[in-house]
């Protein structure tokens, strides 16, 4: 994924948390993190400055999303960017299928050559809009990290998940306080509960926080009638 000539940030020596927490996956891990601090920092997609705490603030911080997930779920993550928290959960997931979705052009060929050098198999990229997709997928749980403020990303998350899906927004400190402004526009979009969770462990870098939005039975707003799941 470099050119010659190309200069490669080096990449921190993995903590021992990032060991107990992808196991035999670990080696896996190791060539996504080493896929960020290079091609990821060259194309924008990393800052610099990151490279230093990429384990720490970016791929064990996602991990932790991972015990919301059940066995063999379907995850669409939503602006997937450098992959995060897509594809950390795919990597520490192998039985999850995980949908990662991109507009621009630079992320999603990042994407695609990251998933072929990782050689994941149960990854797909979409190069799309999540309203793009609204009628065309139905997955168990929606994904996303900085993607946009919460009422406006659960209009986006909730027409593509199925009745009783999940989207899981990994927020920060203001998680509570942007929940309980977005309460309104929740419930108009259909969503039947909505908390934050806290999830991993502040010993294995992987705490984090994560507003769980869970969506009813009905029919979702912006969710043409009459479409199966696919």
């Amino acid at each position: 994924m470099t050119s010659a000539g190309t200069t490669v940030l080096t990449l921190p020596a993995a903590p021992d948390a990032a060991t107990a927490v992808f196991g035999d996956r670990f080696d896996v891990a190791a060539s996504y993190a080493a896929l960020l601090a290079g091609p990821g920092v060259e194309r924008g997609l990393i800052g610099p400055r990151e490279t230093p705490r990429l384990w720490e603030r970016h791929v064990l911080n996602c991990a932790g999303i991972a015990e919301l997930l059940a066995p063999d779920e379907t995850v669409l993550d939503l602006g997937s960017g450098a992959g995060l928290p897509g594809l950390v959960l795919a990597i520490r997931r192998a039985d999850l299928q995980v949908v990662l979705v991109e507009p621009l052009l630079r992320r999603a060929t990042f994407l695609t050559e990251a998933v072929e050098a990782l050689g994941l198999t149960n990854v797909d990229v979409r190069r799309a809009r999540g309203e793009e997709l609204a009628g065309k997928v139905e997955v168990d749980v929606v994904t996303a990290r900085a993607v946009a403020p919460l009422a406006r990303l659960a209009g986006w998350s909730l027409p593509l998940l199925r009745p009783g899906g999940r989207l899981l927004a990994l927020k920060g400190e203001q998680a509570e306080a942007e929940l309980a402004a977005a309460q309104p526009a929740l419930k108009k979009l259909g969503a039947v509960a909505a908390e934050v969770v806290d999830v991993g462990v502040a010993e294995q870098l992987t705490a984090a926080r994560v507003v769980v939005v869970e969506r009813g039975a009905g029919r979702a707003p912006g969710r043409p009638a009459g479409r199966g799941r696919r």
